[in-house]
């Protein structure tokens, strides 16, 4: 049995770096053209080389997304533009205009067409004609339940990517016109300005509409046996600390199911580090029943910003036996917390010794992106994290700032 993709999100070469190193099988990015995430970064050529260079490197793929909805004047220089990311290296397109397809299965037969969430395929009969086109595989909208998935599986002899992580749209994936007509930017072309996160002022009250959060961690199990090819995060602009927990989190439930290790001990502590990196209730959607009032934010919503990332780890200095870590949140001296590594290691530790880039021994981290390192005995990667696990007392801090000192 073919072993389910875990596809990640990147807005940029770092985060591409940090969702491969902590799991995922492959990546979707958008380069500076075409893509629907005109505000991200997004990839210059050159950024686009060294991210399938990387990527190649450990044997994962980069997916780019070319799915924005096509008027006359886009056509213009899409041949040059195609040929310069194809001659990047990229595996696979993901696209929603069917011309795109026909271009891309002519001049690039090696470079795989995914069919973006864009074009909303809900049947086996749409799934079908898409195959007939050519394509490789079909990005399902994501208003499906389960039964509806694996009828089209069972139908249709197709790879089938399913989103499983992340924000939803209040509209019908790929049918939104709010942004367009609110702002004046059109979301099917890049410029979605999320208009279906906005709070409207009613005569009587304030009124909202968001959709909460997608979380599918506990149905991995289900997707896999349903026959899911891909297993898809949303949130290419979201911080480096979210992905690489929520990408550490899902290859830990993934790995479990195929190891016969998945359990509802693993189960429960996986879907506690989720709930601790988002800041938006979640629920599961359209895969048990349709959704509801209970799977939005109706006439008010709270979304309390996460302070559990304390640093990103540089560096490793063997001689002093210290992580080097680049500030993120507020943190002090008697704090309990946790450092995880792309590998998947995890070490629970308190602090009790933090100094500066001055070798300044210091009480307490109140600095973003300072340089900071802390004693810690075993060497760890790049790109490891430090979270909070709990605040230290005040009676312990003092306890260990006196001891310290002596």
């Amino acid at each position: 049995m073919k072993k389910i993709e875990l596809l990640a999100p990147a807005g940029d070469l770092e985060r591409l770096k940090v969702v491969l190193l902590y799991g995922a099988d492959a990546v979707y990015v958008g380069g500076e053209k075409y893509g629907l995430r005109a505000n991200a970064t997004n990839f210059t050529l050159e950024e686009l080389r060294e991210a399938c260079t990387f990527a190649h490197m450990l044997h994962k793929k980069v997916y780019l997304t070319v799915n924005m909805v096509f008027h006359e004047e886009d056509r213009f220089d899409f041949e040059r533009y195609m040929k310069e990311v194809v001659d990047c290296g990229i595996d696979a397109v993901i696209v929603s205009d069917i011309y795109i397809i026909d271009y891309m299965k002519k001049y690039y037969k090696d470079v795989e067409v995914h069919l973006s969430t864009q074009s909303s395929t809900t049947n086996y009969m749409a799934a079908s004609f898409y195959q007939s086109l050519g394509v490789d595989r079909i990005v399902l909208a994501r208003e499906l339940s389960k039964e509806e998935i694996g009828e089209i599986i069972k139908k249709c002899d197709i790879e089938i990517e399913v989103f499983i992580h992340g924000a939803m749209c209040t509209c019908f994936s790929g049918r939104c016109a709010l942004s367009n007509y609110v702002t004046n930017r059109d979301a099917n072309r890049g410029g979605c300005a999320q208009v279906c996160r906005f709070s409207f002022q009613t005569k009587k009250d304030t009124f909202t509409m968001a959709s909460k959060d997608l979380n599918m961690a506990n149905y991995i199990k289900d997707l896999i046996e349903l026959g899911v090819s891909s297993l898809k995060v949303e949130g290419r602009m979201r911080s480096l600390y979210y992905l690489a927990t929520v990408i550490g989190s899902y290859r830990k439930l993934i790995d479990s199911y195929y190891e016969n290790t998945l359990s509802d001990e693993i189960l429960e502590k996986e879907e506690q580090i989720l709930s601790r990196v988002s800041n938006r209730e979640v629920t599961s959607h359209y895969f048990l029943k349709e959704a509801d009032e209970f799977d939005q934010y109706y006439t008010g919503r709270c979304e309390i910003s996460n302070q559990d990332y304390l640093g990103q780890v540089i560096s490793y200095d063997k001689e002093k036996k210290r992580v080097i870590i680049k500030e993120r949140n507020y943190f002090q001296v008697g704090d309990k917390v946790e450092l995880f590594t792309p590998k998947g290691e995890i070490y629970p530790f308190e602090i009790t010794e933090i100094y500066d880039e001055e070798e300044n021994l210091i009480t307490t981290a109140r600095h973003p992106d300072e340089i900071l390192s802390l004693p810690f005995e075993k060497e760890v990667d790049a790109y490891s994290m430090i979270r909070l696990i709990e605040k230290g007392d005040k009676d312990a801090r003092e306890k260990i700032l006196s001891s310290t000192a002596l």
